[in-house]
């Protein structure tokens, strides 16, 4: 128990300080676009509208990002970006942490110890796992890519 505790200290200092710092950088990106050519766009009518409801709305969905793979970035530079008050935020960063270190350190932790026996025990069964996993992942981006590169030329061909 004291592993997965100390890994969910170490987890959740790590995603306070990462997920923090991309809060600051979304905050100080729209400053220094509010100061450009591109405020006048940022002063509209509707970007006023998103931003206030994102400003009333968006800790709820800045907590479950934290639950998500490749969102939880975004998640957090939106909210910086679109100015989310601190006093919403940082509960949402809280709970978000503390839920997705948790996690991270009871399922990761889980997973890298039976690896760890399997190759251990049955190291042809962890080289095949490995390799298993490595060809998945690879038939997975290969497959999305090239479902890519064919939307283009699908729709340009919808379009004649």
């Amino acid at each position: 128990m004291d592993k997965i505790a100390l890994t969910a200290a170490g987890l959740y200092a790590i995603v306070l300080l990462r997920a923090g710092g991309t809060f600051a950088a979304g905050w100080l990106a729209a400053a220094g676009t509010r100061r450009s050519r591109f405020a006048e766009r940022m002063s509209s009518a509707r970007f006023r509208r998103v931003e206030r409801a994102v400003q009333r709305w968006g800790a709820p969905v800045v907590a479950v990002s934290f639950l998500t793979v490749g969102f939880q970035t975004a998640a957090n530079f939106l909210a910086g970006s679109m100015r989310m008050p601190l006093p919403r935020y940082l509960p949402a960063l809280f709970i978000g942490g503390a839920g997705w270190a948790l996690l991270y350190a009871t399922v990761g932790l889980g997973a890298l110890e039976v690896l760890t026996r399997l190759f251990a025990e049955r190291t042809a069964f962890g080289v095949a796992a490995v390799a298993a996993l490595l060809l998945a992942v690879c038939g997975v981006v290969g497959f999305r890519r090239r479902r890519a590169s064919l939307e283009p030329r699908e729709t340009a061909a919808e379009d004649s």
